[in-house]
C-alpha cells in the first residue's frame, strides 16, 4: 500500500509513468521512494543553505559582529571555491565506495556540525576573532560541502531515471524555498531587533543537515563495481569535446551568480532597518527560487541545454537591466535591485538546475562522479580567481563589471546551442 502511495506521489512530481530508463530491476522498483526520500533530503539542506547564505545572511552577522570588511569579502570564495575545489580529490574516494550514499551522509552531518560551529562562535566571539573563526567553520562546511557534491550526482543517476532527475531537484528547490521565505518574513516584520534570530536560524540550518543525512540514509542503493575506481584526473578532458563546451558554458554562466554583490552596490546604503534589509534581500532570492526551480527542473527533462541557453539570456536582461536604472537614477530606488535581484536569481536557480541535470545526463553512468569532479575543479578554479580579482570592481565600477557579466551570459547562452542533445542518449 505505502509503495502504491509512493508510486502514485512520484508519477505525479515527475510526470513519468513509464519503467525508468538507465535503472536496473531493483534499482526500477525502489525508484518512487528513492525519489521522495531525495526531494526531502534535499529540501531540508537546501532550507539550511538558504538560512546560513554566505553572501547574505553570513555577511551581515559578520558585520553585525564588528568583524572587518575583509572577512565578509572572503565568504563567497571560501564557500564557492571550497566546495568545489577538493571534488578533484574526493571523486577518486566516492569512485571506491560500493554504496556513494554514505559520502553524502557523513558530507551532510560534517556541514550540520560546522554549521554549529559558526553559531557558537556568533554567540561567544567578536570582532576579528569572530571572523577567523566563522571563516575557518565555513570552510569546513564547503569541505563537507563537496563531499556531498561529488557524490549526489552518482547517487541520483543510481536511483533515478531519466526524463525525472530536474523533476526531483527542482521540487526540492521550490518546496525549500517555502521555509527560507518565512525566515525573510520574520527579518522583516521588525519581531526581532536583535541578531539573536539569525544565530537560532543558524543553529536550525545545522539541525537540518544532520536531519537530511539520517534520512538519505535510507535510501536504497544498488552497489556499485569498485575495482574500476581509478584516480580521477584531467586526463578525462583529453579529446572530449563536449566535456570541455559544457564547462566553458558553466564558467562563463558563473555570472549570474557573482553578479549580486554589485547589485548592492549600485542600490547603495538603505535607510531601513538592518534585519529589514536582510529580509528583503533573502525574500528576493527565496521568491525567485520558489517559483522557478520545479518549473526549471521540468524543463531540463526536456532539454537542459535550451535551460542553460535561456538562463544566460535571463541572466544578461537581469544584469543589463540593473545598470539601465541605475543611469536613469533609480538604483536607490526601494523596489529597484530587489526586483532585478529576483530576475537574476530567478536565472541563477536556472542555471543550478540546468547544469545538474545536464551533467548527470550526458556522462557514462560508471563516471559520473568522475564528471562532476572535473568540471567543478575547473569552475572552482575560476571562482577562486574571480574572489582574487574581485577587488577590480573599485578600479573599473560596478557598472563595467556588470556589463562584462552579461556579455558572459550572453556568450553562454550562444555557446549552449552547441552542446549536444543529452536527454535521450544512452547511459552506457
Amino acid at each position: 500500500m505505502q509503495d502504491d502511495t509512493a508510486q502514485r506521489a512520484f508519477e505525479t512530481i515527475s510526470g513519468a509513468d513509464d519503467p525508468a530508463p538507465g535503472l536496473d530491476d531493483k534499482a526500477q522498483r525502489a525508484e518512487a521512494r528513492n525519489g521522495l526520500r531525495h526531494i526531502l533530503s534535499l529540501s531540508m539542506t537546501k532550507v539550511a543553505d538558504g538560512l546560513i547564505d554566505p553572501k547574505l545572511v553570513l555577511a551581515w552577522l559578520l558585520s553585525a559582529l564588528g568583524a572587518p570588511a575583509v572577512f565578509a569579502g572572503a565568504l563567497v570564495p571560501i564557500r564557492e571555491a571550497g566546495s568545489l575545489l577538493p571534488q578533484i580529490a574526493l571523486a577518486g574516494v566516492v569512485q571506491r565506495m560500493a554504496r556513494r550514499k554514505w559520502a553524502w551522509v557523513w558530507g551532510s552531518v560534517g556541514q550540520g556540525v560546522a554549521a554549529a560551529l559558526i553559531a557558537l562562535a556568533a554567540l561567544s566571539l567578536e570582532g576579528a576573532t569572530a571572523g577567523y573563526a566563522i571563516c575557518a567553520a565555513l570552510a569546513l562546511l564547503a569541505v563537507c560541502r563537496a563531499a556531498c557534491s561529488v557524490s549526489f550526482k552518482e547517487i541520483l543517476g543510481k536511483t533515478v531515471g531519466k526524463t525525472r532527475r530536474g523533476s526531483v531537484t527542482g521540487l526540492a528547490g521550490s518546496v525549500s524555498s517555502v521555509g527560507v521565505v518565512i525566515f525573510a518574513g520574520l527579518l522583516m516584520s521588525g519581531l526581532f531587533q536583535s541578531r539573536g534570530v539569525v544565530v537560532v536560524a543558524i543553529a536550525l540550518a545545522a539541525g537540518l543537515w544532520v536531519a537530511a543525512a539520517l534520512l538519505f540514509s535510507t535510501i536504497k542503493e544498488t552497489p556499485s563495481e569498485t575495482e574500476k575506481a581509478d584516480g580521477v584526473d584531467f586526463k578525462l578532458l583529453r579529446g572530449n569535446r563536449d566535456l570541455w563546451l559544457f564547462i566553458l558554458v558553466r564558467g562563463l554562466l558563473v555570472s549570474t551568480a557573482l553578479a549580486p554583490p554589485y547589485l548592492v552596490v549600485l542600490a547603495g546604503s538603505s535607510e531601513g532597518g538592518q534585519l529589514g534589509q536582510l529580509g528583503a534581500l533573502v525574500l528576493a532570492s527565496a521568491l525567485a527560487s520558489l517559483v522557478s526551480s520545479y518549473v526549471w527542473g521540468r524543463l531540463s527533462d526536456m532539454s537542459s541545454r535550451r535551460v542553460l541557453m535561456l538562463t544566460g539570456i535571463v541572466g544578461a536582461v537581469a544584469i543589463a537591466l540593473a545598470v539601465g536604472l541605475w543611469f536613469l537614477g533609480l538604483a536607490q530606488a526601494v523596489w529597484a535591485m530587489p526586483g532585478v535581484l529576483f530576475i537574476l536569481m530567478i536565472a541563477y536557480h536556472g542555471v543550478r538546475q540546468g547544469r545538474s541535470t545536464y551533467l548527470v545526463d550526458m556522462a557514462p553512468k560508471d563516471q559520473r562522479a568522475a564528471y562532476a569532479a572535473v568540471s567543478n575543479t575547473v569552475i572552482g578554479l575560476l571562482l577562486l580567481l574571480a574572489g582574487v580579482l574581485g577587488g577590480g570592481a573599485a578600479l573599473i565600477g560596478a557598472q563595467a563589471t556588470l556589463m562584462l557579466f552579461a556579455v558572459m551570459a550572453v556568450a553562454a547562452a550562444v555557446l549552449a546551442h552547441w552542446l549536444p542533445e543529452v536527454e535521450h542518449l544512452s547511459e552506457d
